[in-house]
């Protein structure tokens, strides 16, 4: 195991054990931070942990011209029963998907410090959110990292209060980074949900190739 600390460069990414696990330790600066998602790293770990890094193989991405909208899906959305912004209320959002039950998990890892961390990378212009509401109540949203020069959307997570509006809000991110021609959406790790919305594994060195291409 590899121990960062408060200015390690990271390892190269094939270092990683078989679960994915690079490094633990070091902080969780805007400026770490950054270059982690720019070299195809990501933070996770419990409040309880050190800090520890992940570049999991294979990667769980979603190209956005294979995302897959349901018909019901698409109703929902024509029907025009909420609103959706864009990084209107971040903090709300990321608040949200740390509070939010989540079925066969006890806790939550976006701790008060991360969500501290990621809410200063909003402000500087490198956190984005998508906020789905109805009426005037916050019902879902997503949040992540926003790479514009490599064109990728890093996902870190999303909630919901009323049935699909994650969904909803995931189609609308959608829209947008095909709008700008992004190549993908980083989901990080096998999620059988993504996976009905069009999202696959495929290596790591593939994922790293178009990361820094």
């Amino acid at each position: 195991m590899i121990y960062l600390k408060e200015n390690s460069p990271f390892p190269p990414v094939k270092l990683a054990d078989e679960d994915g696990l690079l490094a633990l330790g070091g902080s969780l600066t805007s400026e770490r931070l950054m270059t982690a998602y720019r070299s195809g790293i990501f933070p996770w770990f419990n409040e309880n942990q050190p800090v520890l890094w992940w570049s999991p193989d294979p990667r769980m991405v979603l190209y956005p011209e294979k995302f897959k909208a349901s018909k019901s899906l698409k109703q929902k959305i024509k029907n025009n029963h909420f609103s959706v912004t864009f990084n209107v209320a971040f903090a709300k959002v990321i608040k949200a998907c740390a509070e939010i039950k989540r079925n066969n998990e006890t806790g939550t890892w976006i701790t008060p410090g991360m969500q501290e961390a990621y809410i200063e990378l909003h402000q500087l212009g490198h956190a984005v959110s998508v906020e789905v509401w109805k009426e005037s109540e916050l019902v879902g949203g997503l949040y992540g990292i926003d790479l514009p020069e490599q064109k990728i959307f890093c996902g870190e997570s999303m909630f919901h209060k009323v049935t699909d509006a994650s969904k909803i809000a995931f189609y609308h991110l959608v829209e947008m980074l095909r709008s700008k021609k992004y190549s993908l959406i980083d989901c990080q790790v096998y999620n059988k949900h993504l996976e009905s919305l069009g999202a696959q594994e495929i290596s790591r060195d593939s994922f790293i190739s178009i990361l820094t291409k």
